[in-house]
C-alpha cells in the first residue's frame, strides 16, 4: 500500500513547490523598472539610484499589496555601496566613486521567495563620476523674453551659480568665483550671485571659474588641504526694446512733389519695418503693409501726392523682442504748377500755332513782293553799274536774298543786276524812201 501511495505523494509535493513560482510566471513582462539617479557627482561623494516597479501598459494593472512580495537585485561594482532602502516596489542605493568615469549599475526584479525564479523585470543604468565640480549658471531677469538667453540691455541681470551637492559633500568646503562677464570686466568675489548690467546690446559670454577647498583627515591622523576647481559658461543676447520712432519731415506739402520722411528708431535695429498711408491715423492690422527688413536705427520713405488733402502716415516698427508704432499727418494741396505730363502737350501746341502763324505771315509777305517785281519796269543796265557781287555774299543774295534784304528796293536793285532784259517782243522795221 505503502509503494502505490508514494507517486502521489509526490506529486503533491511538487505542485506544492511550484506554487511559489506562479506569480512570478504570471507577472513576467507586465511590469517594468524605471532608474533615476543624481548623477553626475565628484568624486568621493555619494551617488543615488532609485529603482522604481511600474505597470507597463501605464499604470492599467494593480500591483500587489503585500510589500514583501517582489525583491531587487543590485550589481554596483566598482562603486562602493554606503546604504540600500528598500521600499514596496522600488528600491535605492547610494554609493561612492573614487575614480572619475561611467560605471554601469543593473538591477533586476524577482519574487521575494523565489531566487531562482525568472525576473519579473530589468534595468540598467550608467552614472557618471567626475574629478570637477558639478553645477550651473543660472541668469534671470525682471523682464523675461520669449526666445532663449535673450534679456534686455540696460536691465539688471542676475547670475548664479548652483553647486550640484546632493550628498552635501562640500558642506565644509569654502568657495572662491572669478567671473569674466565677455565685455572686458572681471571680478573676483565670494559670492555665488552677482548683480551685473550690460550697457549695449549683442552677444556675450559668462564665463565663471570655481575653486573649492576644506581640510580632510589624513591616514596618519593629519590633516590636508583638498582643493576642487570647475568651469562655467553661460551664453547671453542682449537686446533693447523699441521706445519710439522719431519721424522727421514736412507736415504740408503740394500735389505732384516728391516727399521724404525720416524714420528714426529708439532702440535695438528692428528686423522690420511698414508703412501704409491713410486718412486717419489708425495702427496697423498684421498683414495690411509689406514688411521691409532694416538693419539700421534710420530708414527714409519717400511719397508722390497726386491728389489734396489730408493724410496720416501708419508707421510700424518690431525688433525680436518688442514692437512701436507711430503716426506723421501730412496736409496736400494743390499744386500751383501745372504737372509736366499736362504742360509738354500744351507747349507743344503753342509751338506748332506760333509757327503756323509766322509761316502764313513770311508766305503773305512774299507774295506781295513777287507781285510788286513784275509791275515794275526794267531799263537796260548801263555800263555804270557795278559788277556783281562775288563769293559768299552773292550766293547769300541770290539763295536768301527775299528774306535777308531790309528792303524791297533792295531786292529789285539784286533783280536788276543779275536778270538778263527780256528780248523785245517785236523787231524794228526798216522802212525804205522810193
Amino acid at each position: 500500500m505503502a509503494p502505490a501511495l508514494w507517486p502521489c505523494v509526490s506529486r503533491i509535493l511538487w505542485l506544492a513547490c511550484l506554487l511559489p513560482l506562479a506569480p512570478a510566471g504570471v507577472a513576467a513582462g507586465l511590469y517594468e523598472l524605471q532608474l533615476t539617479t543624481d548623477s553626475p557627482v565628484t568624486t568621493g561623494a555619494e551617488v543615488t539610484i532609485t529603482a522604481s516597479l511600474v505597470a507597463s501598459d501605464n499604470g492599467s494593472l494593480v500591483l500587489p499589496t503585500n510589500i514583501h512580495f517582489y525583491r531587487f537585485h543590485w550589481i554596483h561594482t566598482p562603486l562602493l555601496l554606503t546604504g540600500k532602502t528598500d521600499e514596496a516596489f522600488s528600491s535605492t542605493i547610494r554609493a561612492v566613486g573614487n575614480e572619475p568615469g561611467d560605471f554601469p549599475v543593473s538591477v533586476w526584479v524577482t519574487a521575494a521567495n523565489c531566487w531562482m525564479c525568472q525576473p519579473v523585470a530589468r534595468s540598467l543604468l550608467v552614472p557618471s563620476i567626475t574629478e570637477l565640480l558639478v553645477g550651473n549658471l543660472v541668469v534671470t531677469q525682471n523682464s523675461s523674453l520669449p526666445w532663449p538667453s535673450s534679456y534686455l540691455a540696460k536691465t539688471v541681470l542676475k547670475i548664479s551659480f548652483l553647486l550640484h551637492d546632493p550628498s552635501n559633500f562640500f558642506k565644509t568646503a569654502s568657495f572662491l568665483y572669478s567671473w569674466d562677464f565677455g565685455d572686458g570686466t572681471q571680478m573676483v568675489t565670494g559670492d555665488a550671485m552677482v548683480y551685473y548690467n550690460y550697457p549695449i546690446i549683442g552677444n556675450f559670454t559668462v564665463k565663471l571659474k570655481v575653486v573649492a577647498e576644506w581640510e580632510q583627515a589624513t591616514l596618519d591622523a593629519g590633516k590636508s588641504i583638498t582643493q576642487k576647481t570647475g568651469d562655467f559658461s553661460a551664453s547671453l543676447k542682449l537686446h533693447e526694446t523699441l521706445q519710439g520712432i522719431q519721424v522727421s519731415g514736412p507736415t504740408q506739402i503740394e500735389s505732384f512733389q516728391k516727399m521724404t520722411v525720416t524714420l528714426n528708431f529708439l532702440g535695438s535695429p528692428p528686423l522690420t519695418v511698414c508703412w501704409r498711408l491713410k486718412h486717419e491715423c489708425l495702427p496697423l492690422e498684421e498683414g495690411e503693409c509689406h514688411p521691409v527688413p532694416v538693419a539700421n536705427t534710420a530708414y527714409n520713405l519717400t511719397h508722390v501726392f497726386r491728389d489734396p488733402g489730408d493724410y496720416c502716415f501708419s508707421i510700424r516698427a518690431e525688433n525680436v523682442i518688442s514692437k512701436t508704432h507711430q503716426y506723421h499727418r501730412i496736409q496736400v494741396w494743390p499744386s500751383s504748377m501745372q504737372p509736366a505730363v499736362f504742360a509738354f502737350p500744351c507747349a507743344t501746341i503753342i509751338t506748332m500755332i506760333l509757327a503756323l502763324i509766322m509761316y502764313v505771315s513770311l508766305r503773305n509777305a512774299h507774295q506781295k513782293d513777287v507781285a510788286e517785281v513784275a509791275d515794275f519796269d526794267f531799263s537796260p543796265m548801263s555800263d555804270k553799274n557795278p559788277e556783281p557781287p562775288t563769293g559768299v555774299k552773292c550766293c547769300c543774295q541770290m539763295c536768301c536774298g527775299p528774306f535777308l534784304l531790309e528792303t524791297p528796293s533792295e531786292y529789285l536793285e539784286v533783280v536788276r543786276e543779275h536778270h538778263r532784259l527780256l528780248p523785245p517782243l517785236y523787231k524794228s522795221v526798216k522802212t525804205y524812201t522810193v
